[in-house]
C-alpha cells in the first residue's frame, strides 16, 4: 500500500488569519490584516513574500502615500500587517525600513452633538435603535462594544455596564444610564421570551469568546450568555459553527443614526462614534476631570481625551471671547 501524500500546507493568508486569531485581534483587525497583505502581493505582482524584502515593503508603503495619498494612519495600519506577516508567519524580521514618505496627518477635531440635539436624535427613534444609541451617548460605548453586551454584561443593582475585551483587549465599567434602565428591563423580557422559544426548537446556543465553550459546556444555552440586542433571524454562517443567534449586524444601527440625524434637522454628519465624542465632551462640561474621562471611555494616553477640550460648549479651549463683553 503506497504512503498516503502529507496534506497540503494551509494557504499563506489562511495562516496568518488562524495565527491572528489565536492572537485574540479583534475581527476588524484580523481582515484588515489580511486585506494588506493581499494587497502587497498583488502589488509585487503576486510575488510570494518569502521572495521579497525591505526594499518591496518600502516600495509599497510609498506607494500608499505618495500615489494613492492614504492618510497616516492608514499606512500604519499597512506597515503593522507587514510587520506581522514577516516575524510571525514567514519568521524573519524585517530590518531598517530606510526614510518612508509619511501619509498625510490632518489635524480633526471631533463631531459633538449639543445636549438639544442628541435629544432631537433619540426622539427620531424607538425600539432597539433607540436602546443602543442611548447607550453609545449614556455610557461612552463605541458600536461593537455595545452590540456585544451580554446579558451578565449588565449590573442593574450596581447602575454600571461591564465593557468586555474593549478595544486594546481590556475590561472596563461605565456607568448604566437611568435613561435606559426601565427600557432596557423591558427589552430583555423580550429577548428573554425569543431565548426559550429557540430553546424549544432545538436552537439557543450563541457564539461564544475563546475558549469558554471548552470550560463551560452549558455555557452557550445559558441565559446570562446571551446577547443583549440579538439578530432577528437564526445565523446559519459555517464559520460561526452551529446554527445561532448573533448579535444585531453593525449596518442596522448607523444606517437608523443618518435618518434620525435627517428627520430631526441636524446639519452635523453624526455617526455612531459621534455620541461617544458627546459623552466625553459633556463630562468635561460637568466639571468631571479628564482622568476620569479618560478612564470611561478607555482611552489608552489622555492626549485622546485632550482633543475635546478643543470642543467644549464654553467655545474653543475654554475661553471667553473678549466680545461676548461688548
Amino acid at each position: 500500500m503506497a504512503p498516503m501524500a502529507p496534506p497540503n500546507p494551509p494557504r499563506l493568508l489562511d495562516q496568518l488569519r488562524d495565527s491572528l486569531t489565536l492572537g485574540h485581534y479583534s475581527p476588524r483587525t484580523v481582515e484588515a490584516y489580511v486585506t494588506w497583505v493581499r494587497r502587497f502581493i498583488l502589488f509585487n505582482h503576486k510575488r510570494h513574500p518569502r521572495e521579497l524584502g525591505e526594499a518591496d515593503v518600502r516600495a509599497f508603503l510609498t506607494d500608499l502615500a505618495v500615489g494613492r495619498s492614504v492618510a497616516a494612519s492608514t499606512q500604519n495600519q499597512a506597515l503593522g500587517a507587514l510587520l506581522y506577516l514577516y516575524r510571525h508567519i514567514i519568521k524573519r524580521e524585517l530590518s531598517d525600513l530606510g526614510k518612508i514618505p509619511r501619509g498625510r496627518t490632518p489635524t480633526t477635531l471631533p463631531v459633538v452633538l449639543s445636549r438639544l440635539e442628541v435629544r432631537a436624535v433619540l426622539a427620531k427613534l424607538d425600539g432597539v435603535a433607540w436602546l443602543v444609541v442611548a447607550l453609545l451617548y449614556g455610557a461612552g460605548l463605541r458600536l461593537t462594544e455595545g452590540l456585544e453586551l451580554r446579558v451578565k454584561d449588565l449590573d442593574f443593582d450596581r447602575q454600571q455596564v461591564m465593557v468586555r475585551r474593549g478595544k486594546g483587549q481590556k475590561d472596563r465599567a461605565v456607568p448604566l444610564p437611568a435613561l435606559v434602565r426601565a427600557k432596557l428591563t423591558s427589552h430583555l423580557e423580550d429577548v428573554r421570551r425569543q431565548h426559550t422559544e429557540d430553546l424549544s426548537h432545538g436552537f439557543g446556543a450563541v457564539v461564544l469568546p475563546d475558549a469558554i465553550g471548552v470550560k463551560y459546556p452549558n455555557a452557550a444555552k445559558s441565559w446570562p450568555w446571551q446577547f443583549v440586542f440579538p439578530a432577528g433571524r437564526i445565523c446559519r454562517d459555517p464559520k460561526w459553527g452551529p446554527p445561532s443567534r448573533f448579535h444585531l449586524h453593525e449596518t442596522v444601527i448607523p444606517r437608523e443614526v443618518a435618518r434620525a440625524a435627517r428627520e430631526a434637522g441636524v446639519s452635523k454628519r453624526v455617526r455612531c462614534h459621534t455620541f461617544r465624542h458627546s459623552f466625553a465632551t459633556h463630562l468635561l462640561e460637568d466639571g468631571y476631570d479628564i482622568h476620569t474621562v479618560q478612564e470611561l471611555p478607555g482611552h489608552a494616553d489622555v492626549s485622546t481625551t485632550m482633543i475635546y477640550t478643543h470642543v467644549l460648549q464654553k467655545g474653543a479651549l475654554g475661553v471667553r471671547s473678549p466680545a461676548d463683553s461688548l
